[in-house]
């Protein structure tokens, strides 16, 4: 599955299902099941206060409450919009889908940098999951998760060929017991 890493508090806000877009310098191509990580940085900058309403509802209320180092969430990325130049009576960028054109309202701008030829990849069906820890990665990265075939729990699981659907813990385990 693909993965971005996303700071925090905007990768919380995805996982509440509160952002539905993930603003970025770069567009992407790819459409389908995309994981969201919390990378291991806080950044608090001039959204922050606009913001604090809608984490406070959700329970978030200090530094010490947002997951770091986290998936968060499985979405699926249905489009990649580019933010125009083009403004709404109310001032705020349209966003030009493969489709149709999307108009922002006023939280979904406060939760992105919508400044005109940066792109907003469109979130649907966010499904928040229990935090699994995860180093991550710049850009789209792969991330193998899944349920392990020999502990049956849901984890990351080993890129490799040979050990195909076996988590870490169980693969030490087994090289541990091997002759």
């Amino acid at each position: 599955m693909k993965a971005i890493t996303i700071h925090q508090p905007w990768a919380t806000l995805i996982a509440l299902g509160e952002k539905k877009f993930e603003t970025r310098g770069w567009k992407t191509n790819y459409r389908g099941p995309i994981a969201i990580h919390a990378s291991k940085q806080l950044l608090y900058d001039h959204r922050l206060p606009k913001l604090s309403s809608t984490l406070w509802e959700h329970g978030f209320r200090k530094e010490d409450d947002f997951p770091l180092g986290f998936v968060l969430a499985i979405a699926e990325l249905v489009d990649c919009r580019k933010v125009s130049d083009w403004l709404t009576n109310k001032g705020m960028p349209v966003l030009h889908g493969a489709e149709d054109d999307y108009y922002l309202d006023d939280k979904e701008y406060a939760f992105g940098d919508y400044t005109p030829g940066r792109y907003a990849w469109e979130l649907i069906n966010i499904k928040r999951i229990e935090p699994v820890p995860v180093k991550g990665k710049q850009g789209l990265w792969n991330w193998n998760y899944g349920t392990c075939i020999n502990c049956k729990e849901d984890k990351e699981l080993l890129p490799l060929d040979d050990v195909q659907g076996i988590c870490e813990d169980c693969a030490q385990v087994m090289s541990d017991l091997a002759p």
